[in-house]
């Protein structure tokens, strides 16, 4: 779920962005300039990897291994973005920067809703799995205790 909101506030800021500022691609003429109509700023890709990449290492801090890999895997195709010529180096430093920001913020925003008493009314879908009955489907949970 949260990976979900993650990338869908990527799209929200990545459309209104880039019809801000209209910078054409390294590959399309008048490269580089901005409000000609062209959809390279900021990168659409560096965001989407990048907020998913900082949703993961926020959520599993405990791991260092998480962080590492979906760092890692951020920068190669942030990098390929630039080496294919679809992106300036600026492009995708400034989506990488606002999808750090977008994962964090997510991340942030669901803790903070889990440490406060109404985090009780969120609800929880779970397996509910009887092999011995052959019975299998889903259940819909409210936690009824209290936090804090």
């Amino acid at each position: 779920m949260l990976g979900t909101e993650t990338l869908l506030d990527g799209l929200i800021v990545v459309g209104i962005t880039k019809e801000i500022f209209r910078r054409n691609r390294p590959d399309e003429r008048n490269r580089g300039d901005f409000w000609v109509g062209g959809t390279s700023f900021p990168s659409g890709h560096a965001i989407q990897i990048w907020s998913i990449a900082s949703l993961l290492d926020h959520e599993y801090k405990h791991k260092r291994i998480v962080g590492i890999t979906a760092y890692t895997l951020a920068t190669i195709i942030s990098a390929a973005r630039i080496a294919a010529e679809k992106h300036f180096a600026s492009d995708v430093v400034a989506g990488g920067a606002m999808g750090w920001f977008i994962g964090r913020y997510v991340y942030d925003t669901h803790m903070s809703h889990l440490a406060h008493k109404h985090a009780s009314l969120i609800p929880m879908i779970t397996p509910d799995v009887q092999p011995a009955t052959r019975k299998y489907g889903i259940a819909l949970a409210f936690n009824l205790g209290h936090s804090n």
